[in-house]
């Protein structure tokens, strides 16, 4: 991987990351106000895909998505499925019956099942550095404000649940994206998803409480879909340019951003913890971009293939 490649995928993951915080904090009130985490769910799923199909538009990409083979549209209906429907099903009700600190440290375990499957099926590799990188990173959600232990409740599980199929809708799509572009990926995992969560929907008759919303609620959807959107965009791209277990990684400090809300406008109060998983945080990330750049740069480490030449 070149060092402009390099430098793309790791302020997309970051900027994925600062996205993810944010949204970990703001979703916990937004799907309280709607009350329903699926019809929560489905509205805000629903809107990103239409945004996505508008993107696809924009770039001119029908003529890719006509030439897709069957194992590409067999991947990208398994993504939707995997990664796009039921993770965000099971997410958002936990998230209804636990807290947001407690949400994203369980969220953020992502990195760990990535790993675990990362290794064997996309061969990929972490130096002696990265590995210490990721200890930090571990290390820091130990302090994180706010948290007082996880209840063990079905919330909790439910999101552990959501988290497992995300990671297997990682490496599903680190290798749809060797000869797939970021946005057709992207647009597929949102629409297939929508589409399966819509069907549910109806079949639970739920589509009635759509005229009893008040505009707080939609303001409340309209601003997690463009969080969603953003969150989307830039974490598939940031994958189709750099390996799944780095880019899962640099999702962690999201932890930080949600640590850091949560003590402005909850506990109100930034403590001594606080800082030093802050310290942590910022220490982790600093040594896994670090040392995997020189992992990138080396032509000869297994399971760091060049991408530079693979489009977005």
């Amino acid at each position: 991987m070149g060092n402009k490649n390099f430098r793309y995928a790791t302020i997309l993951a970051l900027t994925t990351a600062f996205i993810s915080g944010l949204s970990n904090f703001i979703n916990k009130t937004a799907v309280t106000a709607v009350k329903d985490p699926i019809l929560f769910t489905v509205l805000k799923n629903s809107l990103v895909a239409i945004l996505l199909i508008g993107v696809l538009t924009g770039l001119k990409k029908w003529p890719e998505i006509k030439s897709l083979t069957k194992n590409q549209c067999l991947k990208l209906i398994l993504i939707g499925i995997i990664g796009g429907s039921i993770p965000f099903a099971l997410f958002f009700t936990g998230l209804s019956k636990t807290s947001a600190v407690n949400a994203a440290l369980i969220h953020k375990t992502l990195f760990l099942w990535v790993f675990v499957l990362a290794i064997p099926f996309l061969k990929e590799r972490m130096n002696r550095w990265q590995w210490l990188g990721v200890a930090t990173i571990f290390a820091a959600n130990l302090f994180v404000g706010g948290f007082t232990g996880f209840k063990y409740n079905t919330g909790e599980f439910m999101i552990l649940g959501a988290t497992f199929f995300w990671a297997i809708e990682n490496i599903i799509a680190k290798k749809t994206l060797e000869d797939v572009s970021s946005s057709v990926v992207s647009a597929a995992r949102m629409a297939i998803g929508s589409l399966i969560l819509i069907i549910f929907l109806f079949s639970r008759g739920d589509t009635l409480l759509l005229p009893n919303m008040n505009p707080a609620q939609w303001g409340w959807i309209f601003l997690t879909s463009a969080l969603l959107f953003g969150y989307v965009t830039t974490w598939y791209t940031a994958l189709k340019h750099a390996p799944a277990t780095y880019v899962a990684t640099l999702l962690v400090p999201a932890t930080l951003v949600t640590n850091v809300l949560s003590a402005i406008f909850i506990t109100h109060a930034f403590t001594f913890k606080d800082l030093l998983s802050s310290v942590l945080f910022v220490c982790g990330t600093f040594l896994i971009i670090v040392f995997a750049k020189k992992t990138f740069e080396s032509p000869n480490l297994a399971g760091n293939k060049d991408l530079s030449s693979v489009g977005a």
